[in-house]
């Protein structure tokens, strides 16, 4: 007894409880220096993100271009200067729908706030104050921008840096992306390439698959949704729209801010009635997303848990804002595909060693 080893005196529960406690912490451990090197060095993680979104949304051009006898270098400019013009343009189009319509839709919500305040007493006093701030904060949106502007001239250089950078990484990712391959299994054993090639082909299809289907589906949900404010006559249809095709990049979030914004715009401007009507019409071009549009355009894509999606979308928020909330669940469908790749290796890696009764040729992966 005495020669026995301290940990084999314990329960065999207990020893696998600890094995499981020291991995646990291992792995939020890392997890937490790989979000605290990636916040630190946000002037170049943020642009690369951002270019590997962008390039898994026009990656698909270069095929067409190039059987179309484009170079793959001219292929990629050429894409680049239309993602600067689409880039430009879309923006451009929602500034301008919401400078127009910010005056009337924050009338609106003060004037909600009011019949709140007087429907529900004290809470809706609250709502009112709420509301009231709001108002507040939207009207004085464009002088706080132009001054920011103004006196914050080292931020604005950073974000110009950074989106000259994405743009860059862009091209290159279009231009040279089919090497990638190559150069992965030029510095690895070839078990270790495919898996690792394996793993990015997952992680870039998921976030292609997120960007094209939730720009799609952004798109629709704006047009529907302003289609019917503008039938009811709802002030400010345009900037409302504008809300709700930004907002469904943030899921569940985004479409529930965009949807309360639109209704309470709906009750100032004509009463109960208008408002429930407009209530109707964001429920019903949710439902049509969410049962319709969803399964259709994002069928292909990693699916993840609505309780995955709210608890990456909290957290993106957490560390780096907005913008964060925004890449929080491209991120982690990534993520899902990662791992499903690795499960699937090494589920066939065992298969293949029980059949083979081990040795070097049950190390090989699969050939495509």
């Amino acid at each position: 007894m005495d020669d026995r080893r301290p940990y084999l005196m314990l329960p065999p529960s207990v020893r696998a409880a600890a094995a499981w406690s020291v991995a646990v912490i291992l792995l939020i451990t890392v997890a937490s220096l790989v979000v605290f090197a990636v916040v630190e060095l946000r002037a170049a993680t943020i642009p690369v993100i951002l270019a590997l979104l962008g390039t898994s949304l026009l990656y698909p051009v270069m095929p067409w271009m190039v059987r179309h006898g484009l170079g793959r270098g001219p292929a990629a400019g050429l894409t680049c200067a239309v993602l600067v013009l689409a880039v430009g343009g879309v923006i451009a189009l929602l500034v301008n729908s919401l400078v127009h319509s910010a005056p009337q839709i924050t009338e609106a919500l003060k004037q909600a706030g009011d019949r709140l305040a007087d429907w529900l007493g004290p809470i809706g006093e609250q709502i009112q104050h709420a509301l009231d701030s709001s108002r507040g904060e939207g009207g004085s949106l464009v002088s706080a921008l132009a001054s920011g502007v103004l006196s914050g001239l080292g931020l604005a250089t950073e974000v110009l840096t950074g989106a000259v950078l994405a743009l860059a990484l862009v091209f290159f990712f279009l231009r040279d992306g089919h090497r990638t391959g190559e150069t992965v299994r030029a510095h690895l054993s070839p078990r270790s390439a495919e898996t690792v090639i394996a793993c990015g082909r997952q992680a870039f299809d998921a976030m292609a698959g997120f960007m094209r289907g939730t720009s799609l589906i952004a798109l629709i949900d704006a047009v529907f949704i302003t289609i019917g404010l503008v039938v009811l006559g709802v002030p400010g249809a345009p900037g409302l729209g504008a809300l709700v095709f930004m907002g469904a990049y943030i899921p569940f979030v985004g479409a529930f801010l965009s949807g309360t914004v639109a209704v309470l715009v709906a009750l100032a401007d004509g009463g109960l009635a208008i408002a429930l009507w407009a209530l109707g019409i964001v429920l019903a071009v949710q439902a049509i997303e969410g049962n319709v549009l969803q399964p259709l355009i994002q069928s292909r894509t990693v699916e993840l848990h609505p309780a995955t999606i709210m608890v990456a979308v909290v957290a993106g928020a957490g560390i780096a804002g907005i913008l964060g909330a925004l890449l929080a669940v491209p991120l982690s469908a990534a993520g899902v595909g990662i791992v499903s790749v690795l499960r699937g290796t090494d589920g066939q890696s065992r298969r293949r060693t029980r059949r083979t009764g081990g040795g070097d040729e049950a190390s090989a992966p699969d050939r495509e």
